[in-house]
């Protein structure tokens, strides 16, 4: 197996030494992945020339395997007439990735390509890049069910395909589908004079160009489909989406969530500047400070409603109740968005899943809350000495109640936030952002002093 580590090494050797007449020998025989990779770890001044020296024939898919700033590197060190020539070369789809990526420039390279695959690419380019049509590539099969199988392996056989294939979808005369057909079938010397439609299966599962682009992946994870038959307004097959461009919408839609997640976004992976970092995150800290802020003024009124000693120690345990009832919220928001992303959360299950976090929340709570409440005993016994006006053990007492309260409150506030931002149309994904973690927060210890004064309240 090749070092890819070592070549990275001499490769970069090379770029410091300006030794390129050096660098297409430690590119022969590399997969087109493995090159992409080796542009993209090199320095930014140096990945347009590594490109230059990959071998012509192998351009065209090093050049779709890269993403972000590499890609952008590249592109911009080719000629319009240069990148007209490598899309040419590509499938539909990846050609119209290219050309949303120089977008400036996508008239102009256009107008240089051959008419017959322009006209391709030009039809992807009318959808949304996050929808089934702009991941769709128009380099399908498909035969009329009026012929026989054995015509239909000759018409195949006529055909220049760029993406493979296992089986042919089967549409009428107005292009509609009607169903698929496996090739095996068609191969068969029994079915040569038997008509496509008395073979095809009519359980194929479309989705229409303006479906998006995550729930085409989860369409074709729920029916194990290898390829996914993309339908216009009429009805009339136009694409389909192959496995790759699956893979690469889940983990696409996986990152974004993750980064969400940490209240940032997937340009930090692709930009060494810290003042992109900074712009990315900076933002969601911002709205965190701000909710810091909130907490700092309930917190001061919270302690000014207390004046003895004792009771000034149930500040003692303010962290450990905002920490609790954020990552309670953490935890049953988490759980929510992943069904949402995979379709398992629907309307008839969301009050079972709410019913299901009350209860989840007040167990745990009951838990912790005992837990807290021996810790808080234990901490004001050896805390407090002066006669006191309240019992330890109600004063641990309230803590547990409190934690219980906040909980049990997060639990159900960290579940219904995706929920209704679903509803909304909104990214459920943000409902475990830093805004939602700091809310749990603020949440939790307005509980927590809701409750206090409740509690001593009752007793005075």
């Amino acid at each position: 197996m090749t070092d890819l580590n070592r070549l990275k090494q001499q490769i970069s050797f090379c770029a410091r030494g300006d030794l390129w007449e050096q660098v297409p020998r430690f590119l022969q025989d590399l997969h087109p992945a493995d090159l992409a990779e080796i542009i993209a770890d090199a320095p930014p001044e140096a990945q347009g020339p590594i490109f230059e020296q990959i071998d012509d024939e192998l351009k065209p898919d090093v050049l779709v395997e890269l993403e972000g700033a590499a890609e952008e590197n590249v592109l911009r060190s080719l000629s319009s007439e240069e990148i007209s020539d490598f899309v040419e070369d590509m499938a539909p789809d990846d050609a119209a990735d290219i050309l949303g990526e120089v977008e400036e420039r996508s008239q102009e390279i256009l107008e240089l390509m051959e008419e017959e695959e322009s006209g391709d690419v030009r039809e992807l380019l009318q959808y949304e890049e996050d929808t089934a049509g702009g991941i769709m590539t128009t380099d399908f099969v498909a035969v009329r069910n009026t012929i026989t199988a054995g015509e239909a392996v000759e018409y195949i056989a006529s055909l220049e395909l760029d993406e493979p294939f296992y089986y042919a979808y089967v549409v009428d005369r107005e292009d509609r589908l009607v169903g698929w057909v496996e090739l095996w079938d068609l191969l068969k010397p029994s079915n040569r004079n038997k008509r496509v439609v008395d073979l095809v299966e009519h359980d194929a599962i479309p989705v229409h160009v303006s479906t998006d682009q995550e729930e085409a992946a989860r369409v074709a994870a729920k029916y194990d489909l290898s390829s996914l038959p993309v339908l216009d307004e009429e009805n009339r097959l136009v694409g389909r989406i192959t496995m790759d461009d699956l893979l690469d919408v889940i983990q696409e839609e996986a990152s974004e969530d993750l980064f969400k997640f940490a209240g940032s976004n997937e340009s930090e992976l692709e930009y060494d500047s810290p003042l992109r970092a900074c712009r990315a995150r900076l933002p969601w800290l911002l709205i965190t400070l701000a909710t810091g802020f909130l907490s700092s003024v309930i917190l001061k009124h919270f302690i000014a409603q207390i004046t003895t000693a004792e009771v000034l120690s149930l500040s003692f345990f303010v962290p450990i109740i905002m920490a609790m009832g954020g990552n309670t919220g953490i935890q049953s928001s988490t759980l929510i968005i992943r069904g949402l992303a995979v379709g398992t959360v629907r309307n008839q299950k969301i009050l079972k899943l709410l019913s299901r976090e009350i209860i989840a929340g007040a167990l745990m709570g009951i838990c912790c809350g005992l837990i807290i409440g021996l810790w808080a005993k234990l901490m004001i016994d050896r805390t407090v000495t002066d006669a006191m006006a309240f019992s330890t053990f109600y004063l641990s007492f309230t803590v547990g109640i409190a934690l219980f309260a906040a909980m049990s409150f997060a639990a159900v506030f960290g579940a219904l936030a995706p929920i209704l931002l679903d509803r909304s149309k909104a990214d459920p994904a943000v409902a475990s952002g830093p805004f939602v973690t700091a809310s749990n927060d603020v949440i939790a210890l307005i509980i927590y002093y809701l409750v206090t004064l409740l509690m001593l309240a009752m007793h005075g």
